[in-house]
């Protein structure tokens, strides 16, 4: 059903009247006038050659970095040629939301492959068709496990701090508290965990690997958290769970994720996709939807969506998500990705981001004032600290070619969170090592 666009002055005075409001003004009075667009001044039309040019000239200011040592959430991985053209596809390209099975199968097969997948990775018995990116989905997750005795969740203060603003707002309008688990020495502290568990709990939420890199004890966190009758929401980075012990081998009984890893470029931040997967007893909680198989009237395989929580179309007062789309070209891009890969590949991957995040470590631990800052077992991001300011250093990387870690802020203030994945070689490792060097005088 499309959308009804009031054209005239009288049609908007219609709409207006309809809602129960005199103004546009008194309409929008919920949004804050510092962000209301005041008007657009926009300039005269332009020829196609000379607009290319335009775009071409702003797309020259970018930099884009041959060498890269930033993670913090978006990684740099490679990306097989296949995954692109299977994703650029025109019948993938434009489809919209598969609504009519029997003209539709190709594109629900394509979601029922990734399902697949993010089951096989993650080790669950179900998944959806994924949501908007990870922040959402540990959103989504939290409100999953919501109900009216348990309205508390405890979420990991070593988590992305993206996430945790994120399942912050998402828990406002839900009308839950979120409690932030602290940490001790680069992880999540089990011990204080203990004492904030409850019987109005009902989630904690635990990154793995977590913001800074350090692997969690993930099965302590699922024993604290099922003992107190509360569920684990696990945060995986899908690289990691190829070499890892899959969320539901952990005691998760939800995992969720970013799936920018999964064959996406970075793209200056998007689009990404969040992947969300539960055990079988939380199947019929998962937000948006699912894409199921079946068979025709003539016993052929079929494809159909199913067990969708579509009460934000017709009951929006008693909805549990707010999610009535998917990220289906971002969906297959991750299933291309997969598949080109195979199992073998992606652990081959993960070994190599972790290698390379350990030679590393150690070329850069040869330098006075880098020491490791956490003595925590990682993946493949860590952090150091930083005898001269993070923001010079990272200036004078930048000013060679190369995007150095990130510079933390808080109680992790003159440290840096550097990040290896497999696209980083030896020869680079070393030249930023020289590079540091040579900044810092040593």
């Amino acid at each position: 059903m499309g959308s009804y666009i009031p054209s005239t002055p009288a049609q908007r005075e219609e709409m207006l009247r309809a809602v129960g409001v005199s103004s546009a003004d008194e309409l929008f009075a919920e949004v804050p006038a510092s962000v209301r667009c005041k008007g657009l001044n926009l300039p005269d039309g332009k020829s196609e050659l000379e607009v290319s040019r335009e775009m071409r000239k702003i797309a020259a200011k970018n930099t884009v970095f041959p060498s890269v040592f930033r993670g913090a959430g978006a990684y740099n991985h490679y990306i097989p040629s296949i995954v692109k053209s299977i994703a650029a596809k025109e019948e993938f390209l434009t489809s919209y939301t598969p609504y009519q099975a029997e003209i539709s199968q190709g594109l629900l097969q394509s979601i029922f492959e990734y399902q697949t997948m993010i089951c096989e990775l993650t080790g669950m018995d179900a998944s959806n068709a994924s949501v908007y990116d990870g922040a959402s989905a540990a959103a989504e997750a939290a409100a999953m496990c919501r109900d009216r005795k348990r309205t508390r969740a405890l979420v990991s203060a070593a988590a992305h701090p993206d996430v945790i603003r994120t399942m912050r707002t998402y828990a406002f309008a839900a009308g839950t508290e979120v409690e932030l688990i602290p940490v001790k020495d680069g992880r999540t502290d089990l011990s204080a965990l203990s004492s904030m568990l409850g019987p109005d709990v009902a989630s904690v939420y635990l990154a793995q690997p977590n913001f800074y890199g350090c692997l969690e004890e993930a099965e302590g966190f699922a024993g604290a958290a099922h003992a107190a009758g509360a569920k684990l929401i696990l945060g995986v980075n899908p690289i990691a769970a190829a070499i890892l012990k899959t969320p539901a081998d952990a005691g998760a009984d939800i995992a969720v994720g970013e799936g920018q890893p999964l064959g996406m470029p970075l793209s200056f931040g998007g689009p990404y996709l969040g992947f969300m997967a539960c055990k079988a007893a939380m199947m019929r909680k998962l937000p948006g939807r699912i894409v199921g198989e079946t068979t025709d009237v003539d016993g052929r395989r079929a494809f159909v969506l199913t067990l969708q929580a579509r009460e934000q179309h017709i009951r929006r007062e008693k909805a549990s998500s707010n999610i009535c789309s998917n990220q289906a070209n971002c969906a297959l891009t991750a299933s291309a990705y997969l598949a080109a890969m195979g199992p073998q590949g992606l652990q081959e991957a993960a070994r190599q981001c972790h290698a390379k995040a350990h030679y590393l470590a150690g070329k850069l631990g040869g330098i006075e004032g880098f020491g490791l800052r956490f003595p925590s077992p990682f993946f493949h991001e860590f952090v150091t600290f930083c005898p001269v300011d993070p923001e010079k250093l990272t200036a004078a990387l930048e000013a060679k070619g190369i995007l150095g870690g990130l510079p933390l802020e808080g109680d992790q203030a003159g440290c840096i969170l550097w990040c290896c994945t497999e696209m980083n070689s030896r020869e680079e490792i070393d030249a930023l090592v020289d590079a540091v060097q040579e900044v810092c005088g040593k």
